[in-house]
């Protein structure tokens, strides 16, 4: 996984770039909060294809238990992909719910990423 940082009205911003799913559990969040923390980012902007498919899957707990663990420590996480296809409701109304608290907003690019996670 490599991650690069980049600096957004003053705000540095860390974003996954990686062909592979690089968050499948708790776990891995947390390295990867603390990783970017180490670069002095403590906002992350991660695409879907990165994050594992039970995520997205409401019911398996993982997606609450990894976003809590981003609330906790108050980073900010910009999930970056097209969220407007095959989900459910109870995902749709997740994102929604996420999207206007601004803690982990889910968006359709990189450049909405920057710029939300940009926001103070």
């Amino acid at each position: 996984m490599k991650i690069e940082t980049s600096e957004v009205n003053g705000t540095n911003i860390a974003e996954v770039a990686s062909e592979k799913i690089e968050i499948k559990n708790v776990q891995d969040a947390l390295d990867l909060m603390g990783n970017c923390d180490y670069r002095g980012a403590r906002r992350i902007i991660l695409h879907k294809k990165n994050i594992s498919t039970e995520f997205f899957d409401l019911s398996t707990g993982i997606a609450g238990e990894i976003l809590q663990k981003f609330s906790t420590y108050r980073v900010k996480l910009a999930i970056v992909g097209d969220f407007s296809g095959h989900f459910g409701k109870s995902l749709k109304d997740f994102i929604f719910e996420s999207n206007k608290k601004g803690m982990i907003v889910f968006v359709d690019s990189v450049s909405k990423a920057k710029e939300r996670l940009a926001k103070h």
